[in-house]
């Protein structure tokens, strides 16, 4: 990576323009921002310029910044951990919204941007400088990352055992201000790095069709049944809005949730018990901003509860075992039914057709032919 980067880095022009950016969006130097309610979360995942761009396109993520973790106590550079003989890794800090994504979620996201499988580096980048990590702070991001790994390896995507490293955080360092928003300021330089580097190619290919396959830490089918997780694990596996929608009837924004447009072939579980709910071939398109179905494909899975609140009697729909809030059902839907469920995305999961007997749900392959 030491000579893409080069021959890539521009004149120290970037540095003060990078600098401007930050100081627009009422970001600090280095990464801190002033705002208490947002996290951190740390990776290493090869060249941090790659890292960085990808989670910055990540749903939820106030900004990243590439660095240098290792030791406390020591002011590293990028010629000493480029060289390979110091004791840093290229990392970076990710700076989130809690209230809009989950830690899982993010090391969800981190798997799709590396080579799970290569502990000597990333690609094209060699050297223990360049290896695959999670940094956790806390011994919830531990036991998050150190699940989602297990996961990870039980879903057999790679012909390889994973070998990124889930260790505790000692220091992070920003580079270089030349470094930060690589991606952003040097669009094609960085496109032709990331392709010939191996990255581009690779990820590509070994994330083909599987952008819905979730490999962060989820309930789990148990002797045979779908079970509740307690409340203090739910805060944890799913993300504000997934809480918030499930356990306190709440309402995620329309048109702007995860399966209202939704086209693919599966069925949709509840995101808290895994209890089969809906399916793709029941949906139809209500221009409502919501993922509308005129039929559940287990109807003793749904309950029905009269609603009152906002001055209106509608009819909502739960979960029967795990008492999920859902949405609410009403009667302006299609035919055979006459039903429209209108269901937050935020309370469900899609299981891909392709997917459905590994996951447990074999018996509804039939509902999408041969």
């Amino acid at each position: 990576m030491k000579t893409f980067k080069l021959f890539a880095l521009s004149a120290m022009a970037l540095v003060f323009a990078a600098f401007f950016a930050r100081t627009l969006t009422g970001q600090q130097p280095g990464g801190q921002i002033m705002n208490k309610n947002l996290e951190n979360a740390y990776f290493a995942g090869g060249c941090f310029w790659c890292v960085e761009a990808d989670f910055e396109k990540t749903s939820g993520v106030v900004e990243a910044v590439s660095g240098y973790i290792g030791l406390a106590g020591e002011t590293p550079t990028y010629s000493m951990v480029s060289s390979g003989k110091s004791a840093f890794v290229e990392g970076v800090k990710v700076v989130y919204d809690p209230a809009l994504v989950s830690y899982g979620q993010l090391v969800d996201a981190f798997w799709r941007m590396v080579d799970p499988t290569d502990s000597g580096g990333q690609f094209a980048d060699r050297g223990p400088q360049y290896a695959p990590a999670i940094y956790y702070e806390t011994e919830g991001q531990k036991t998050i990352a150190l699940e989602a790994k297990r996961l990870l390896g039980q879903a057999k995507l790679f012909d390889q055992p994973v070998a990124v490293k889930v260790e505790k955080l000692q220091a992070f360092y920003p580079a270089e201000g030349y470094h930060q928003d690589y991606a952003r300021l040097n669009p094609l330089r960085y496109r032709l790095y990331r392709w010939n580097s191996g990255r581009g190619p690779f990820l590509e290919k070994a994330w083909k069709g599987k952008d819905s396959l979730l490999l962060a830490p989820a309930p789990e089918k148990r002797q045979g049944a779908w079970q509740k997780p307690a409340d203090e694990q739910l805060r944890r596996i799913l993300s504000p809005m997934q809480y918030q929608v499930t356990q306190k009837n709440g309402t995620e924004p329309p048109f702007n949730n995860a399966y209202w447009d939704s086209k693919e072939p599966g069925i949709f579980v509840d995101i808290v018990s895994g209890e089969p709910l809906f399916a793709s071939v029941h949906k139809f398109d209500s221009k409502t901003g919501w993922p509308s179905f005129f039929a559940p494909i287990e109807p003793d899975n749904i309950v029905e509860k009269q609603d009152r609140k906002l001055f209106m009697t509608r009819t909502e729909v739960r979960s029967r075992l795990a008492d999920s809030h859902l949405g609410h059902v009403f009667t302006d839907g299609p035919p055979p039914t006459g039903l429209r469920y209108c269901i937050n995305s935020a309370a469900l999961r899609f299981v891909p057709k392709d997917d459905l007997e590994k996951e447990g749900y074999a018996q509804y392959k039939g509902l999408f032919g041969k």
